[in-house]
């Protein structure tokens, strides 16, 4: 890519772009679609400001769960209520308040028996006439009559219980939050303002001469009650004032709550502020097609331009996400003045691709390069989707990719169509924009994209490749080197794929580069492995004076044939590619056709990798094997900014102990792989757990097996659920009349007469069980769990893929 402005010759770097595959087919300025996918078609009469691009990176993207199509994504709202009260709602309410009107009226009547009871024991006998409840009189004191004083406050304590009671019974303040709270302001202010007025009738009736009812018997026992502590009735007006002022308070503290008054009036005054002062309210914030962020750092003129180009059509969706790339990592590493350069030079065509392609000639899928994100279906509206997932759509992207992905699906499920191809689509238009590399591994004549969607297309085993594949990474490290070939090798052999494997690569490797300065091709590699005696003796006396790489050889020739050597084993292996229809490949070749997957640590390149023809199945998984041993390898250098992810669209015999270990690691390598298999049976039975532990991504297809069921029920766990159980049970009667009815009812209806027991209770069930994911899972559909690089979760959901 070019470097502010300068556009870098090929060849030039340590680490060189590769030329393209095959001869480029792009002009310079290539034609853009006429509108980016996802987007509606442009209205017929546009306002001349107004483009399919523009209109495309307006549209909102909202912050959602992993997984979710966040392009015109509109959050569901909360899932309301019923509008209406139940029946038995309103009957459990009236209920309580009926028997308390009769509670109320026998006490004012004195019906209730033991009513004084209380109230006699916590005053004097003296206030009372004997053998009664009637007050005494008492003419030496101030207070003439305090038993009537304690009646009045007797009265409004019982008054009080029964109030509260009959509120907690009948569920009167759910049911004030329900009418009243769920009004929109300011209804809901108006009318918890209205309910407050009727409260405060009720118990100020003076304070309200239209109405003509007596007071509840609140405020007159509380006026009691301090007659009694101060015993006088001249009481301090303004502690009766400040009384009464405390009970109107009280009785409008509730409803200014259910009312939401201090939000609304903040709300108001806010409002009102910023009408009153214009200068300081917030502006109107700019649509995304005029690059605010660039205006908000001062890039006026970038900005400007930019927005032009929007506006007249000469940038796509490619585009705009390469600038927005490009500014992002000039704001990171303070480069704003070369950025601004560029773009007045280029415009939007700054920091173009290397390849010269400013998009692909043909999408299957749909994308939004603004998010990195690919829809590959929707989200299957069923009872265990949470609501933020019903009927939204599904898409992948980094953020889940990095954590890598697992697929299982039997031949026809749709793995290759419905996964692979548009997750390898969508990252070679992120490779455009320079924020991503991709390796995607297909079989020869099923490959994923077209030739030219890749830079780099290796065809092993076609002497029309223009690329050949190194079969040691570009390494300079001999123990690296013996690393990555032995995983290739005896990776899947348990037995000899071990570190002793490794160690007799490196004691040939090392003193073979020692005095050749590279690495053996194949065949030369295989007879030393094989114990040649010529060839291993007259590399041992070129040796002469490199004792240290002398003895490394000494060691392995003292191995060669022993029991338990490695030696052997990677021999046997070797010759599956060391035939003649590989004669010009793996280094064996021209040196200017080799190409080292090290280059994806230093480019966003887009490469292909094209598996031999049936017929070499064995050397094909030797291959594959060897690219993902490569691409763990190099995806550990630091220093890289891009996202590197692989695409193995067929992981049959891949996965090794060695290979989980390294997929686990890649998230924090801003990396991941994609693998897809056809049954679980195609990885060994000690990986199986291992493996679904070291991905965060589980796609399970339509037709999968109740054993590879049980895997991924395994791995997604169990979860807790309500579940109600009716049981009937038969209803035997006592009494003759009631079993002559219960015998007419059978007699007509032909049932006994039962009674439902409900059970309600948690339990804890499985996500997705075998039987379900085997049985259940229709097709055209998958399960599919996700996890983003941050941690955030997403629970097993069924994915439409064909929509």
């Amino acid at each position: 890519m070019n470097s502010d402005g300068t556009q870098d010759a090929r060849g030039t770097h340590a680490n060189p772009v590769p030329r393209p595959a095959g001869p480029p087919d792009v002009p310079p300025m290539p034609p853009r679609p006429s509108r980016p996918p996802g987007m509606p078609p442009a209205p017929e009469q546009a306002p001349p400001s107004s483009s399919p691009t523009a209109d495309w990176l307006d549209t909102a993207r909202p912050t959602a769960r992993p997984g979710i199509w966040r392009f015109g994504y509109r959050p569901p709202k909360e899932a309301q209520g019923p509008e209406r009260l139940a029946p038995v709602t309103l009957v459990g309410m009236l209920i309580p308040f009926l028997v308390g009107l009769l509670v109320w009226s026998l006490w004012l009547r004195g019906a209730l028996p033991y009513q004084s009871l209380v109230l006699r024991l916590v005053t004097p006998d003296d206030w009372w006439q004997s053998a009664s409840t009637w007050p005494q009189t008492f003419a030496d004191r101030v207070v003439q009559k305090p038993g009537l004083h304690a009646l009045v406050v007797y009265e409004g304590a019982f008054f009080a219980v029964l109030a509260y009671a009959v509120g907690r019974l009948g569920g009167w303040p759910a049911i004030v939050r329900h009418v009243i709270g769920r009004k929109p302001q300011p209804r809901r202010a108006l009318l918890s303002a209205l309910c407050a007025l009727v409260a405060l009738s009720l118990v100020f009736p003076d304070a309200f001469p239209i109405v003509g009812w007596d007071p509840l018997p609140i405020v007159g026992p509380l006026d009691s009650l301090l007659v009694l502590i101060f015993d006088s009735y001249d009481l301090p007006a303004l502690l009766v004032r400040t009384l009464h002022a405390a009970v109107a308070i009280l009785v409008v503290l509730p409803f200014a709550r259910v009312g939401g008054w201090w939000p609304y009036a903040k709300e108001q005054l806010g409002a009102r502020r910023a009408r009153a002062t214009p200068t300081t309210a917030k502006a109107v914030p700019r649509p995304r097609a005029q690059w605010p962020e660039l205006r908000d750092a001062g890039q006026q003129e970038a900005a400007e331009l930019l927005t032009a180009e929007v506006a007249a059509g000469r940038m796509n969706d490619v585009d705009c996400a390469r600038v927005t790339h490009a500014w992002a990592t000039a704001r990171r590493e303070g480069r704003q003045a070369a950025f601004r350069d560029t773009v007045l030079r280029q415009a939007g065509a700054a920091w173009t691709h290397p390849s010269g392609a400013r998009d692909l000639p043909r999408r299957t899928a749909r994308h939004d390069l603004l998010t990195g994100q690919v829809r590959i279906g929707r989200w299957v509206a069923a009872e265990r989707a949470p609501l933020a997932f019903q009927e939204a759509g599904a898409a992948l992207g980094p953020d889940v990719l990095g954590t890598s992905l697992l697929a299982v699906g039997p031949s026809g499920s749709g793995k290759t169509r419905t996964l692979t191809e548009p997750v390898t689509e969508a990252l070679t238009l992120q490779a455009l924009t320079g924020r991503c590399a991709v390796v995607a591994v297909s079989a020869a004549g099923s490959p994923l994209g077209s030739d030219s969607a890749f830079d780099v297309i290796v065809r092993i085993g076609d002497p029309a490749s223009v690329h050949d594949l190194d079969p040691y990474a570009e390494s300079d490290d001999p123990d690296e080197a013996a690393a990555i070939l032995a995983e290739a090798l005896v990776g899947d052999l348990h037995g000899e794929g071990g570190q002793s494997a490794v160690t007799a690569l490196a004691q040939l490797l090392g003193p073979y580069r020692a005095v050749h300065g590279r690495f053996p091709t194949l065949p030369e590699l295989r007879e030393l492995l094989e114990g040649e005696p010529d060839a291993l003796s007259a590399l041992r006396d070129a040796l002469a004076g490199n004792e240290a790489m002398r003895r490394e050889l000494d060691a392995r020739i003292r191995q060669t044939g022993a029991p338990g050597d490695p030696g052997r084993a990677l021999a046997d292996r070797l010759a599956l590619l060391n035939r003649p229809v590989f004669a010009e490949f793996f280094g064996g070749g021209s040196s200017h056709r080799a190409f080292s997957l090290r280059a994806l640590a230093h480019h966003p390149l887009r490469v292909r990798v094209d598996l031999p023809e049936r017929g070499h199945e064995e050397a094909a998984l030797l291959i594959t094997r060897l690219v993902l041993a490569q691409f763990l390898a190099v995806v550990r250098e630091s220093g890289r900014g891009h996202f590197v992810c692989l695409v193995l669209d067929d992981a049959t015999g891949t996965v090794t102990p060695e290979s989980v270990r390294r997929i686990q690691r890649l998230r924090s390598q801003n990396a991941g792989v994609v693998l897809a298999l056809r049954n679980i049976g195609d990885v060994p039975e000690a990986l199986h757990g291992p493996l679904y532990g070291a991905v965060g991504c589980r796609m399970a297809f339509s037709g999968v097996t109740t054993w590879d069921g049980s895997r991924f029920a395994q791995a997604w766990g169990t979860e807790w659920v309500e579940t109600t159980e009716v049981a009937k049970h038969t209803v035997f009667a006592d009494q003759p009349m009631t079993r002559a009815l219960h015998a007419l009812r059978k007699l007509v209806t032909g049932k006994a007469v039962t009674t439902d027991a409900v059970t309600v209770r948690q339990v804890e069930r499985e996500r997705w069980s075998a039987s379900q994911l085997a049985h259940e899972v229709p097709p055209g559909h998958a399960v599919l769990s996700l996890t983003s690089v941050d941690g955030e979760h997403a629970p097993p959901l069924l994915v439409d893929l064909r929509s």
